[in-house]
């Protein structure tokens, strides 16, 4: 790649430019609050991402509490992990399995209520920093929770308390209401390959 004085400077300029905008809105943003944040799509790394948000939030020295719908069956690495830390963070699994596993929507769906009876729990506690509701958005699209009093709860929540929800098929009114939201592209997956879930980076 070449190299000149004339190219260094033009990045020098943008990148002055660059800082001038990012700090006016750094200066324009003075305002903390708890976040509610979904993560969807089909794409891989949604509980991924919710995970690693919680490794920064125990860095942090917050208070955390986890509830994992539908998944239940197996235990993640994530679970495993976590479940070191039970001084900060309270890990709750709740979930029978995947839909296509159980084939039993009122075990799922009393699955579900206990779960946001949970989470309900955490919802309301000002202590705890960070709650994540994983695979939330499967529950709510296969209509296992009423969306509305799961809506209303989230609102009432602690006003510095941050929230994530993950899982693909997010509702509408659900995105309408957080703050951030990310949908998760998948391009490629080793699945489709015939590779199946491997320790460490599925499970």
């Amino acid at each position: 790649m070449s190299e000149s004085p004339e190219r260094d400077e033009r990045h020098l300029a943008r990148m002055l430019r660059k800082k001038a905008v990012i700090d006016e809105r750094i200066a324009n943003s003075p305002n903390e609050c708890g976040l509610l944040l979904v993560l969807t799509g089909n794409g891989k790394a949604k509980s991924s991402s919710a995970f690693g948000m919680l490794a920064r939030a125990m860095g942090h020295g917050m208070q955390c509490g986890v509830v994992q719908f539908i998944k239940g069956r197996n235990a993640t690495g994530e679970e495993l992990f976590f479940r070191r830390f039970p001084e900060q963070v309270r890990y709750h699994v709740m979930g029978e399995g995947f839909t296509w596993e159980t084939q039993d929507r009122q075990r799922d769906i009393a699955a579900a209520e206990a779960a946001w009876k949970v989470s309900c729990q955490l919802l309301s506690d000002p202590d705890i920093g960070l709650v994540i509701l994983d695979e939330l958005n499967i529950a709510l699209k296969h209509g296992y929770l009423d969306l509305d009093r799961v809506l209303t709860d989230l609102q009432a929540r602690p006003p510095m308390q941050h929230v994530v929800v993950t899982g693909r098929g997010a509702p509408a009114d659900l995105i309408e209401l957080a703050d951030t939201v990310t949908e998760m592209g998948m391009v490629k997956h080793a699945f489709q390959a015939g590779i199946r879930a491997q320790k460490g980076i599925e499970l």
